[in-house]
């Protein structure tokens, strides 16, 4: 069974490879049909960015997600409305958000504006793609809040050390300018790919549990 983790990168998107549970192989692309491209023996393909997008913010998946990394809720932002982000400015993006939601958008979020848009365009063509959030799947690995952030260096020892504990073990080099992406996306990608290797053997569970007809969903 191959699975696939994503995270958003400052040049595209990193990709984590898990051939029968095993690291596989770690690497990069510019736009995600590249990887699409190469995917085709893929079973499930955690991304680390939001797909299916509230009518009403905020999601419940957000909020549930929040709650199960304690100190690390901030890591969570909340996914915006689609009319939102379509807003070719953050000016606009916010005015909008405030005006028929009554509340703003996130730098964060809007920041993320053409990531997100690429994704959905991707993935809700395809049904392998899950969205997950990797400080969900740490926790959940750790089975408590992790105590650091994920930029720190005893955050990313912890981490590093939960994925070999789940048979996640990360090469020492990467090869290529795979192996100039920073520590945390490479992380957050390796997570993606666990949660996804769960969902392909049905071990997965969502936030919410009860999702309805096109909530969105975060899968750990």
């Amino acid at each position: 069974m191959i699975v696939a983790g994503l995270d958003v990168w400052k040049r595209g998107w990193v990709a984590v490879m898990v051939r029968d549970g095993v690291v596989d192989s770690v690497s990069i692309y510019a736009i995600l049909t590249d990887f699409v491209a190469q995917a085709g023996g893929v079973a499930s393909i955690g991304i680390d960015i939001p797909l299916l997008l509230p009518t009403e913010p905020p999601r419940r998946a957000d909020i549930e997600a929040r709650a199960e990394v304690g100190l690390r809720r901030s890591s969570v932002f909340s996914a915006p409305p689609l009319d939102v982000i379509e807003q070719t400015s953050y000016a606009d993006a916010r005015r909008l958000s405030r005006e028929r939601y009554g509340i703003g958008v996130s730098a964060q979020s809007y920041a993320l504006r053409a990531r997100i848009l690429e994704a959905r365009a991707v993935a809700l063509a395809d049904d392998r793609f899950i969205e997950v959030h990797p400080e969900v799947c740490f926790a959940t690995m750790a089975g408590a809040h992790l105590a650091f952030a994920k930029k720190t260096w005893n955050g990313q020892v912890l981490r590093r050390e939960l994925l070999t504990a789940h048979g996640l073990v990360l090469p020492q080099q990467l090869q290529g300018e795979a192996g100039s992406v920073p520590v945390d996306d490479v992380l957050d990608a390796a997570a993606a790919a666990w949660s996804a290797h769960r969902k392909a053997q049905g071990h997965a569970k969502s936030l919410p549990a009860d999702p309805e007809v096109g909530e969105g969903v975060i899968w750990v």
